[in-house]
């Protein structure tokens, strides 16, 4: 892969994972209100339209195999749980929350927990899309 390859795959891993980043605190704050599960539902559902793109982009747009997919996928996972775990963490130091230990466990724990998951779903979707660009292309069946 040349050089501008692998900046277009490292920026949209680096959106992606602000992307969920902001999906998360945004989302939070809304869940806030009177309709909790309507906002977290919300949450997932964002969540889960950023990843179905990014998926997307890798294996339309870059032409990646299955695997790195998979791998850049749950990279920007791992990137946006960790963003969301340094939140959490500034978020204890300023709430004033006392007699409360801070969440420093997850920040190594939450993008683990996550991308492992994520990697296993995007590897799935992405051997589906290979399989189904592979069988349009070759529509008679013959290799």
């Amino acid at each position: 892969m040349d050089v501008s390859g692998r900046r277009l795959w490292v920026r949209a891993m680096i959106l992606v994972a602000v992307s969920y980043v902001v999906i998360g605190i945004g989302f939070a704050a809304l869940a806030k209100s009177d309709h909790m599960r309507l906002w977290r539902l919300a949450a997932w559902l964002a969540s889960a339209l950023v990843a179905a793109a990014h998926i997307g982009y890798e294996h339309y747009r870059l032409g990646s195999s299955p695997r790195p997919t998979a791998l850049h996928a749950a990279g920007a996972v791992a990137l946006g749980a960790f963003g969301l775990a340094l939140a959490a963490n500034v978020h204890w130091l300023f709430a004033g929350t006392y007699g409360q230990r801070a969440p420093l466990l997850a920040l190594p724990v939450w993008p683990i927990i996550t991308a492992v998951p994520a990697f296993l779903a995007a590897l799935a979707v992405a051997a589906v899309l290979a399989r189904l660009s592979r069988r349009a292309s070759n529509p008679s069946g013959k290799s």
